[in-house]
């Protein structure tokens, strides 16, 4: 009976994995159509399992709340780094929401996050549950259902920073009223997600390269995926010792580094390179085929028109951010598109404002003409979604390191942090105090993950937003957005909204 289930499963996946994969260059190689169960040695889920990676896509969908305007808006816009950007016009209430802090529980931003974050993980449930229910012990199996524990982990990751206190949905839904549930704390949430990313770490594989020396799956996870993220978990709670200890496994690998150039992890040449620890994957190919690309380059674009009519223009560079960097910081003109010079590839950028809406544009998602040329298409639809890389392990290390204090942590929290700096083109910096280099750590991650998500939330965690955002409207009520009034109809009174909101 397992056999005749694997096999069904086994060919409503291939379709799937084929609509939403592809090419194997750039994530999952499709196993052989005609490979026997014994060539096969794949899970009992492995086809549920695939489905999540594809569902970050959203290929159905016209906007998406893990890499789309909501994610940014939530993630980014927030932040002393990024903006709002497009036209003046376009969108101006995301400006007021987000830039200035003008919080609205009942706009549709925040409730595409909320439902885009559950419906991924009313998926990993399914997955989960289903092997639970076939009693599928195989190490194959067991690598699947760690795979969903990281992407649930991964969801209530982002829900608990956004909005603190939410339900605890660990359970596959049937109806949707299985949904109607009261929130849980906030130490219950990071709790499942300690268990969920525990389970990773156990069960999930170093890598996945084959006997020739080549990676099987890019993209997949391994076990220092989930390592990372127990990691970032903890520094969150400011449980230094877990998340330093976590780091140094991950750093004592040597399987990954910092790649040579910065810019390298903002091309396709570094996709899934020695400095990823997980990305979204999207890939489109020679004319446009196959397709398997999604928006997140050509949401934040250069707002033009003809040849540089490169997306919607949206998360922008702030002025302040283009201030902050160390004179000769690499990271800046591979962050920092500017208006009215060249680009890096010989083409001069439109002027701002008399052709440009905007004087800085996000470098990070530039299309290379290289890629225009390959794919037939101006505007950057292949370009993988980096959310965690060796950088953060790297910085996370130096932090963790530094809070705990001594001589050893001391003098590895410099290194860390001038690995970082001599990266980027900068001096090497010596230890005086905690507090300097505390200072410094702020100040190379600010430089470092720019446009990346980060920088609102690492204000929150070290209680430095007040000071650093309250010109723009933040105060403490600002930390945790309001519960999407949509999910507060839908539970009926069992959902209770935040506090001030």
């Amino acid at each position: 009976m397992r056999k005749k289930i694997f096999n069904l499963l086994f060919i409503l996946a291939v379709p799937a994995m084929g609509m939403m994969f592809g090419s194997c260059k750039k994530f999952l190689d499709r196993k052989p159509l005609q490979a026997s169960l014994e060539d096969l040695n794949q899970g009992g889920v492995e086809g549920l399992t695939f489905g999540l990676y594809g569902a970050f896509l959203d290929r159905n969908g016209a906007y998406h709340g893990f890499s789309s305007i909501p994610w940014f808006g939530l993630n980014s816009f927030r932040g002393d780094d990024a903006m709002k950007g497009s036209s003046a016009s376009d969108g101006a209430d995301w400006g007021l929401i987000y830039d200035n802090f003008q919080y609205q529980k009942s706009h549709w931003s925040s409730s595409i996050y909320w439902d885009h974050h559950y419906n991924l993980i009313n998926k990993t449930n399914t997955v989960i549950q289903t092997a639970d229910s076939l009693q599928l012990t195989d190490p194959a199996s067991l690598i699947n259902v760690a795979e969903a524990k990281f992407f649930r982990a991964l969801s209530y990751f982002d829900l608990v920073r956004v909005f603190g206190e939410v339900p605890k949905i660990d359970f596959r839904v049937y109806v949707p009223n299985d949904m109607k549930k009261a929130k849980a704390t906030v130490a219950q949430i990071w709790a499942l997600i300690d268990a969920d990313l525990s389970a990773g770490i156990t069960n999930l594989p170093e890598d996945w390269i084959n006997a020739a020396g080549n990676n099987k799956y890019p993209g997949r996870l391994t076990k220092y995926s989930a390592m990372a993220f127990a990691a970032k978990a903890k520094l969150y709670r400011q449980d230094w010792a877990g998340a330093l200890a976590l780091c140094q496994q991950i750093i004592s690998s040597t399987k990954y580094e910092l790649l040579t150039n910065y810019k390298s992890n903002f091309l396709v040449e570094g996709e899934n390179g020695k400095e990823s620890l997980f990305e979204i994957q999207a890939n489109v190919g020679p004319n446009g085929v196959p397709d398997n690309g999604y928006e997140y380059g050509v949401e934040q674009g250069v707002r033009g028109s003809g040849t540089w009519d490169l997306g919607w223009g949206w998360n922008t560079p702030e002025p302040g951010q283009e201030a902050s960097y160390e004179s000769g910081d690499a990271r800046r003109s591979a962050t920092i598109l500017y208006s009215g010079q060249d680009d890096g590839y010989g083409k001069t950028v439109p002027a701002y404002p008399a052709v440009l809406p905007r004087a800085y544009w996000n470098k990070k998602v530039y299309p290379e003409p290289s890629m225009q040329t390959l794919t037939g298409r101006r505007q950057n639809s292949w370009l993988n979604h980096v959310l965690l890389r060796y950088a953060d392990v790297v910085l996370m290390a130096a932090e963790a390191a530094n809070e705990l204090g001594g001589a050893t942590n001391q003098t590895n929290a410099t290194t860390w942090v001038n690995l970082i700096r001599s990266r980027a083109g900068l001096g090497s910096i010596s230890f005086t105090s905690q507090a300097q280099m505390r200072v410094a750590i702020k100040q190379e991650r600010r430089s470092e993950f720019a446009m990346e998500g980060e920088r609102f939330f690492d204000l929150v965690r070290w209680g430095d937003a007040e000071s650093i955002l309250g010109t723009s409207g933040y105060t403490p009520c600002h930390k945790y957005y309001p519960l999407p009034q949509s999910a507060i109809d839908f539970a009926g009174g069992i959902l209770v909204q935040n506090p001030c909101w």
